[in-house]
């Protein structure tokens, strides 16, 4: 079959999603995709309402359906829908109940193998079961710990005769890679959803599959390990705090120059107040592109200053981190060298040589361990632990194209608060 683009509408607010869907049925969008998170906010008025508002387009209900089969069927297609989605890796029985009765409802059955073990074997049964589509996905948990969504499609467009659609962190780069590896319809979320032009985000991503060619994108495309360095760079603290689940924060760490970004994997410091020869020392040892982070139990005197900052830009050190005092402040703004600290003062220390390298320290109450990320900028500094760094920086890229998107909407007339329906998700308590 043709090449189809089906748009996920994974948002909480209908009306967010309508206004989105004509935006990328304007740029060639095939398929219209009331997504799980729509569908468990709105309910069945999602797939209503896309109906009523795209009578002549296909339109999708995700249910992720895992149980009670004939009657959620029943219920998405009499609302409207004309595919809907069920999960592969449930009981037997309700899958047959659901292509049953997709049959009985006039509803198409797509069987999504989300967190199948077994690919190749289940996407055979349900074909052979009657389902309409299979589809191969990669959860937005597992894009973000980097998992590749194409590792498996080739294998199982070969294993079967129905269309295959293929989801998981699709863009402009992996759209048309997408097709060639046998997918039939090719699900974008993010890359249509949070874009600041839908329409326009729609029809370079068809073009790719037409001209069978990448578009480069800096945007919804998620990373591993060696473009880290590079993600923490392009998003700010705020963005990686909100990732971390509004965590990391290094309190009272505050920047000493305006405008300047830091990145860089720690390099412990441990240290007595005033003890300024292990920080000393610490440029040593350090690598090139390492932050220095010194803790020194959050007081003075200074354990840093004008000529340490000039011994760690010659040797190539990113910056330093102080839960402590630092001085010549005048001077290291000349020379930009990117330094943060809890205390400025004129008072130095002396070097006793207490203290240790290279060992667990805090700073501003986070617990920091050689080769975790540091990031620093105007809003202050954040942690982010060496074992999350590729889902934390991925996250905190989901987090800056989510706020490109309401931007949008809010220099189009609207406010953060009826972007967001505000009201409408207030907590609810008990009385």
């Amino acid at each position: 079959m043709k090449p189809i683009i089906q748009v996920a509408l994974d948002f909480i607010e209908l009306k967010r999603a309508v206004k989105l869907a004509h935006e990328a049925v304007g740029g060639g969008a095939d398929w219209l995709e009331a997504g799980t998170l729509l569908i468990k906010s709105e309910g069945m008025d999602a797939v209503r309402t896309l109906r009523k508002e795209f009578p002549n387009y296909t339109i999708i209900a995700d249910m992720k359906i895992a149980d009670t089969g004939r009657a959620e069927v029943e219920v998405a297609a009499k609302s409207g829908a004309d595919i809907v989605c069920v999960l592969g890796g449930i009981s037997d029985s309700t899958i047959k109940e659901c292509i049953e009765a997709g049959r009985n409802y006039g509803a198409k059955i797509m069987v999504d193998l989300l967190e199948v073990e077994d690919l190749v074997k289940r996407a055979k049964q349900v074909e052979s079961w009657g389902a309409d589509y299979l589809c191969i996905h990669t959860p937005i948990d597992a894009q973000m710990r980097g998992k590749d969504p194409f590792k498996d499609l080739g294998k199982i467009s070969k294993a079967v005769n129905i269309p295959i659609a293929v989801a998981g962190g699709i863009n402009s780069e992996t759209a048309s890679k997408a097709v060639q590896a046998g997918a039939s319809i090719i699900i974008v979320g993010g890359a249509i959803t949070k874009s600041e032009n839908a329409k326009e985000a729609t029809r370079i991503i068809k073009k790719s599959i037409k001209d069978k060619k990448p578009v480069k994108t800096s945007l919804y495309k998620r990373i591993s390990g060696e473009d880290i360095k590079d993600i923490f760079f392009k998003v700010s603290t705020s963005n990686i705090s909100d990732a971390l689940h509004r965590g990391g924060y290094c309190r009272d760490i505050r920047p000493i120059l305006e405008n300047i970004k830091l990145v860089g994997k720690v390099f412990t410091v441990r240290t007595y107040p005033g003890d300024w020869a292990k920080p000393v020392e610490a440029i040593d040892k350090a690598e090139k592109g390492d932050v220095i982070v010194i803790d020194c139990g959050g007081v003075g005197p200074a354990v840093w200053g004008e000529l340490a900052s000039w011994s760690a830009k010659q040797k190539g050190i990113a910056g330093v981190v102080i839960d402590g005092a630092i001085r010549d402040v005048p001077e290291i703004k000349k020379f930009k060298f990117s330094a943060f600290a809890k205390i400025i003062t004129p008072q130095a220390g002396e070097p006793k040589g207490f203290g240790e390298i290279g060992v667990g320290v805090e700073v501003g109450t986070v617990k920091v361990f050689p080769g975790d990320w540091i990031i620093g900028d105007d809003d202050g500094v954040v942690v982010v632990p060496q074992l999350k760094a590729t889902e934390i920086a991925n996250r905190a890229m989901d987090v800056l194209e989510k706020e490109n998107r309401v931007r949008k909407e809010i220099k189009e007339g609207s406010t953060l608060s009826q972007v967001t329906e505000l009201l409408r998700w207030e907590k609810n308590r008990r009385t």
